[in-house]
């Protein structure tokens, strides 16, 4: 999965870009773009509780 990839699961996770839209309060087209072009990463740091939550690793490493 390429990272427009998984910007775009990540908007439809948080209730699509008008959802988002309203809860960054932004316009629904600058949230609709990224789904395009990619979250902007100064947007990622603006709002890390809903854009950087931590990933699992389902794999172990083994030390």
């Amino acid at each position: 999965m390429d990272s427009i990839d998984a910007d775009r699961a990540l908007i439809e996770a948080n209730g699509g870009a008008s959802a988002l839209a309203r809860k960054l309060k932004y316009q629904t087209q600058r949230v609709q773009n990224w789904t395009v072009r990619g979250i902007p990463p100064k947007e990622k740091l603006l709002h890390p509780e809903i854009f950087l939550k931590k990933k699992y690793r389902s794999n172990a490493v083994a030390a």
